[in-house]
């Protein structure tokens, strides 16, 4: 097995600024239940829901070796929750065949906030241990 990493660290009041400029954002990066999810939280858990699955869809994108580039957008990369609150990665579109190309068969994701930061951390269980020169 091999394993692919991805990391993203982002300020709140950085990101905050990027979400209030308006919908063409918030729509261009979250799928609607993306926004549903996030809008539910209230006005502080709004923000921090919203910067938490940007991060979580950057870390994705880093995994992947790709970035938000070469095909992938942030809405190829939807964030959602099990009913016990755990975070679950549904890819579609480029994204997706980039994962099952790399012979990927699990992702785990975790995401965290404080008072000023958002950060996800993106784990890939791969079938065999190329590394990521292999991509």
């Amino acid at each position: 097995m091999g394993i692919r990493c991805g990391i993203d660290l982002i300020e709140l009041d950085r990101f905050e600024k990027a979400l209030l400029k308006g919908d063409s954002f918030k729509n261009r990066v979250f799928t609607p239940a993306e926004i549903a999810y996030c809008e539910a939280r209230g006005i502080a858990g709004s923000l921090r829901s919203y910067a938490a699955r940007f991060c979580a869809k950057e870390a994705v994108a880093k995994a992947l070796g790709t970035g938000i580039a070469k095909g992938v957008s942030f809405q190829d990369i939807e964030i959602s929750n099990d009913a016990n609150g755990k975070p679950n990665v549904i890819l579609t579109g480029k994204a997706l065949e980039i994962f099952r190309e790399m012979g990927a068969v699990s992702i785990d994701i975790s995401l965290t906030h404080s008072r000023d930061y958002a950060m996800a951390q993106a784990v890939f269980l791969t079938k065999d241990s190329r590394g990521s020169e292999n991509y």
